[in-house]
């Protein structure tokens, strides 16, 4: 085969490279590339990893989410934190310390559906207006901020499926694109139950920062009127006491106006 691609040089054959290289490639079969399947991960299995997958599921964490929730209303069933109202704070503890205590037990109070209204009255009664509102309103966005997370970490992938009516789709909506003017409304209407939004918006997309934000500015009115009414008890004919006192009736009543109007709207469409 090589004498076709050489030349007669004395009796000599003498291949040139460009022949033998030319030669040896039609010779030489290269196979073709075999298919690689692709690396699948490895899933444990076993009953460890089954006990493991079930417990970390959606359903599961919601489940401890509700018995979490129930434990601590239960605590508050058997503790009576009102008691506070009656029998005052500890007297070892007094100033800004006291006021950081009482701030954490009522961020923690707040998580456990005591009503607010209660707590910021306490406030007022064993702090006075000033310190008082400072705790009231660090411990309400203490409370909200664990409710959040709770509902985010436990309650979300499980619920957020079950979003599939016109209103639900609607408020989940409003609450993830416009987070902070939705809840700065939330938290100036009266007579949404304070744990009833925090737990929603912790189902939504709305991001912490807006959340703790619009708390935090949108409670100052209420807080601020519950708080003067309990540190002006002992004077309920002073101009502070009335005019707490109206602070808390006239959007109470305003709110009470609005939603007669809005649920004879929705009975007309």
């Amino acid at each position: 085969m090589l004498a076709d691609a050489t030349t007669l040089s004395g009796g000599t054959a003498t291949a040139t490279p460009q022949a033998a290289v030319t030669e040896l490639a039609a010779v030489v079969t290269v196979p073709a590339a075999m298919p690689v399947a692709p690396l699948l991960p490895v899933v444990p299995t076993g009953f460890t990893a089954r006990c493991t997958r079930a417990l970390l599921s959606p359903w599961s964490r919601l489940s401890l989410l509700l018995v979490l929730l129930a434990g601590a209303a239960s605590t508050v069933l058997l503790f009576h934190p009102q008691r506070l109202l009656s029998d005052g704070w500890p007297p070892q503890l007094g100033g800004a310390m006291a006021a950081l205590v009482f701030a954490a037990a009522y961020g923690l109070c707040s998580v456990a559906f005591v009503p607010r209204p209660l707590l910021n009255l306490a406030a007022g009664a064993l702090f006075g207006s000033q310190l008082g509102t400072a705790s009231a309103l660090a411990g309400t966005v203490l409370g909200a901020g664990i409710s959040f997370g709770l509902g985010r970490m436990l309650g979300q992938d499980a619920l957020r499926p079950l979003l599939r009516g016109r209103w639900l789709k609607a408020a989940d909506g409003q609450l993830s694109r416009h987070g902070f003017r939705s809840m700065m409304a939330a938290r100036l209407f009266p007579g949404l139950p304070f744990w009833g939004v925090n737990y929603c918006a912790a189902v939504s997309r709305m991001r912490w920062t807006p959340f703790l934000l619009a708390t935090a500015l949108g409670s100052i009115p209420n807080t601020a009127a519950y708080v003067v009414a309990g540190a002006r008890a002992s004077s309920p004919t002073s101009p502070a006491f009335l005019i707490a006192m109206a602070c808390i009736a006239l959007p109470a009543l305003g709110g009470a106006v609005v939603a007669w109007r809005k649920r004879h709207h929705l009975r007309g469409n």
